[in-house]
């Protein structure tokens, strides 16, 4: 009797073993992905504590401790890099969400389905497009001589060209209105997903209670877009630190007159690699990057803990 009950139980114990066999399969291709792309290059942050020459390579160069970041931070390169890296994605961070979120809310608004299929592969379009191609489009407004706007617009206004490849006290504004138009339609359409699973109940109990289309977004939609709005923030401010290279050195034209409103880590690392072969500093800013980014979405994650719970990420 006992073998007749052991056997179906171990053959539903194989059964579920291979279900989930199965299962995990799917997971190796990111498994090796993530090996590759993510875990083996880690050993390269050994650089940063190295004095780097290429004839020794990796593992025989000499090692020189924290010599790199002090040389880093002596200089005002660090506060240059770090100041522009971060007030840039507070500004990304928080006009792109306000302005996906409003893009979102008012797609839901749009009440015949082809408009707003339509709306969305508009909205899309821009994140798609390569940002060397977004850098030729920024030049058909900006240049000189054949800029739409020193020739179309300030022309006919009376007023002189400018040279806004020399001009860097206009380029904090270009970069953010660059950037947000590249940028809010992947987000405003995960808002939107997250905007038309709210439960149309709600909306139908506020319209009976008397509100009003604000006050319906206001206290049904808002609520309802919280939790998404905290893991995308928590998420972009573990990278703010990070900036997207082919913004803030393709789209100016890698101009010199614009280095001070333009050096992010990103770009300074890139400079350092290719102008200065400083491979050491150049690896001691990026791996000051990782570690500053990693304590920022802890801390992040801290705050929205102990003010929600339920809202944190872990």
């Amino acid at each position: 009797m006992a073998a007749d009950t052991a056997t179906p139980v171990k053959r539903k114990k194989i059964r579920n073993f291979k279900m989930k066999l199965a299962l995990l399969s799917m997971m190796v291709p990111g498994i090796i992905y993530l090996i590759i792309n993510n875990y083996i290059p880690m050993a390269g942050l050994q650089i940063a504590f190295k004095k780097f020459n290429y004839r020794d390579g990796m593992w025989k160069s000499p090692w020189t401790g924290f010599s790199n970041f002090t040389y880093l931070f002596k200089t005002k390169d660090a506060f240059l890099m770090t100041r522009n890296t971060l007030l840039y994605n507070l500004a990304f961070i928080v006009l792109g969400t306000v302005f996906s979120v409003a893009i979102a809310i008012m797609l839901n608004e749009i009440r015949v389905a082809r408009a707003k299929k339509i709306y969305q592969v508009l909205f899309l379009i821009p994140y798609l497009i390569s940002m060397v191609v977004v850098s030729y489009i920024v030049f058909a407004f900006l240049s000189y001589d054949n800029g739409l706007i020193n020739n179309s617009i300030l022309a006919k206004m009376g007023a002189e060209k400018i040279n806004w490849y020399i001009s860097p006290q206009y380029w904090p504004f270009i970069l953010v209105l660059v950037h947000l138009w590249k940028g809010f339609g992947y987000s405003s359409i995960i808002y939107y997903a997250t905007v038309i699973g709210i439960d149309t109940a709600l909306y139908e109990a506020a319209v009976i209670d008397g509100a009003t289309s604000w006050q319906r977004t206001l206290h049904v939609t808002l609520p309802g877009l919280k939790n998404t709005i905290i893991t995308l923030t928590l998420l972009n401010i573990g990278r703010i630190f990070y900036s997207d290279f082919g913004l803030f050195y393709q789209v100016p034209q890698n101009s010199g007159a614009l280095a001070n409103v333009t050096t992010t880590i990103d770009v300074y690392v890139y400079r350092g690699l290719t102008q200065l072969n400083d491979v050491g500093r150049s690896s001691a800013a990026g791996f000051y990057q990782s570690i500053v980014g990693f304590i920022m979405v802890m801390l992040a994650n801290l705050i929205v803990r102990r003010i929600d719970k339920d809202s944190a990420l872990f």
